[in-house]
């Protein structure tokens, strides 16, 4: 048997990648030259926007990957570095998927070594979906790793967000971040409330009292509106004051702004320096003090939201013992709790800032609000675990089966299920539910009622071989509590997927539709 050929893969468009780090290096050039001559200026940052934009087009125009019978060669602008085949023991896809409402996915191949570690390879690389040549490319070095390494496994693997093999690091960094957010709101609580205590404490300055205790009390002064600043799309909307008297200026709601006009005389209500209040003939303006409960509030929101990567975290160490390119299940189930807790815990944050357990009533609004959180999240814990692909199947199994129509006929059941080939039975991948019952499994674009535009699964070319749980290369169309039944289609491997208890019964209904039409069951 035949070597496959030594590649040598790098990127596409080199000269023009090339030219832009000529170019770069020109620019750069030019304002090195102005800045020795002139000094700093306006020039530099177009300078340096200049050498980084060449010394990126240099990098990824020598940017290489070299693959023979020995192992990989990478060579890029900073690094070099060599594996033999044999320390590889994958090499795998990591897709970035594209947010909204982009569609087109980014892709990398990266080795993984058997030590645990991981290279990334400089190229081949994608930002096209499907593209052809990064296709071959793969193909070229798998083939090479085929022929003189041991690839663990027998498919490509491919990571995604979706998978267990996704790097965690950003789900640190925003839970960290967002705890921080809420020790620092929940840090200023104390003073927010005796900020608000003296507000609502305040009374109008007297005559008799003193200059330097009068930013304690309210001042009313008059004043006159010179110009107004209402604009929507900005933001920011201010009064102005004739002769920068009480103040020059105070920021206030849009529709404020719009309420007042030049020459308006308005009485102006200082509080500790600042405006509280602008009162005028046809409209009052009134100061909002951010008091306990909004920085409470804003603490507990902090620390909810950073539930949420913790989840994602939590279900990715819950899932380590998973290979990397299988699907993770979803984290919704604790968004749901962490949304039935903000419902009770908001709440209580604003009315009661300061003492939750403070009187009877807080104290069981505290006590009934954190059993339910606790029920939450332990029902978020069992709906996550992960499922093997056969752990549905007694309890479907035993479920009724369905029942019998007017004329005698088994009547038909819809299942939400996909095939994720392009068949003569699943046309361009039309079909999102397959359909059981008297006239045999068929593939439908809809939900039903009636086998409009179904079409016939032929149970007889179709035989079982594997039951497994989502993984990365089966595609987004498939949800992550879904698991996959691979068959072989006469020769042609397809995959069915649906969701667990639904797989087992279409395997049955095929199962049952092979016997009857004469076809041995597959084990």
């Amino acid at each position: 048997m035949n070597s496959p050929p030594a590649v040598t893969h790098r990127a596409g468009f080199r000269r023009t990648l090339l030219a832009c780090a000529g170019l770069g290096a020109a620019g750069t050039g030019l304002a090195g030259a102005r800045l020795a001559l002139a000094g700093p200026d306006l020039w530099l940052g177009p300078g340096l926007l200049c050498a980084f934009t060449g010394l990126l087009a240099l990098y990824w125009a020598t940017a290489r990957i070299e693959a023979d019978a020995h192992g990989l060669r990478s060579r890029t602008l900073l690094r070099r570095w060599s594996v033999p085949w044999h320390e590889v023991a994958d090499l795998r896809v990591f897709v970035n998927e594209a947010p909204a409402p982009q569609t087109q996915d980014r892709r990398r191949v990266d080795a993984a070594l058997r030590g645990g570690r991981r290279r990334r390879l400089p190229q081949p690389r994608s930002r096209i979906t499907p593209d052809p040549d990064f296709d071959a490319r793969l193909a070229a070095l798998r083939a090479l790793h085929s022929r003189h390494g041991a690839p663990e496994s027998d498919h490509l693997p491919v990571v995604s967000h979706r998978t267990a093999g996704f790097g965690p690091a950003w789900r640190i960094v925003a839970g960290v971040l967002l705890l921080a957010g809420a020790g620092t709101a929940a840090w200023f609580v104390p003073a927010a409330a005796s900020q608000e205590r003296a507000w609502r404490s305040a009374v109008p300055c007297a005559e008799e009292t003193p200059a330097a205790e009068r930013a304690e009390c309210l001042t009313t002064v008059g004043a006159v509106i010179e110009r107004t600043e209402a604009d929507r799309s900005r933001g920011g909307d201010r009064l102005y004051f004739a002769g920068g008297a009480p103040v020059e200026q105070v920021t206030v709601p849009y529709e404020t702004a719009r309420a007042f006009e030049p020459g308006d005389r308005v009485e102006v209500t200082l509080w500790r320096g600042e405006v509280r209040g602008v009162v005028g003939d046809g409209h009052a303006f009134r100061d909002h003090v951010t008091g306990a409960g909004d920085v409470a509030v804003v603490a507990a929101a902090c620390a909810l939201a950073a539930g949420w990567p913790a989840a994602r975290l939590l279900l990715r160490l819950r899932a380590r013992g998973l290979p990397d390119d299988e699907v993770v299940p979803s984290a919704l189930p604790f968004a749901g709790a962490l949304v039935g807790t903000a419902l009770w815990l908001l709440p209580l944050c604003y009315l009661h800032p300061m003492d939750q357990l403070g009187s009877p009533a807080t104290a069981a609004w505290t006590a009934a609000g954190s059993s339910a959180s606790l029920a939450l999240f332990a029902m978020a814990w069992r709906a996550t675990r992960v499922r093997a692909p056969g752990e549905a199947a007694g309890a479907r199994r035993g479920a009724a089966p369905a029942g019998d129509g007017a004329d005698g006929r088994e009547e038909d059941v819809f299942v939400a299920a996909r095939f994720l080939e392009a068949t003569d039975y699943n046309p361009y991948h039309f079909g999102t539910h397959v359909v059981l019952g008297g006239e045999g499994p068929a593939v439908t674009p809809h939900a039903g009622p009636g086998r409009f535009a179904a079409k016939r699964i032929p149970v007889e070319r179709l035989t079982l071989t594997t039951v497994r749980r989502g993984r990365g290369g089966d595609g987004g169309v498939v949800p992550k509590s879904w698991h996959v039944a691979e068959f072989d289609d006469a020769g042609t491997p397809v995959r069915l997927a649906a969701a667990p208890a639904d797989l087992v019964r279409v395997l049955d209904a095929l199962t049952a539709a092979r016997r009857t039409a004469g076809t041995p069951a597959a084990d």
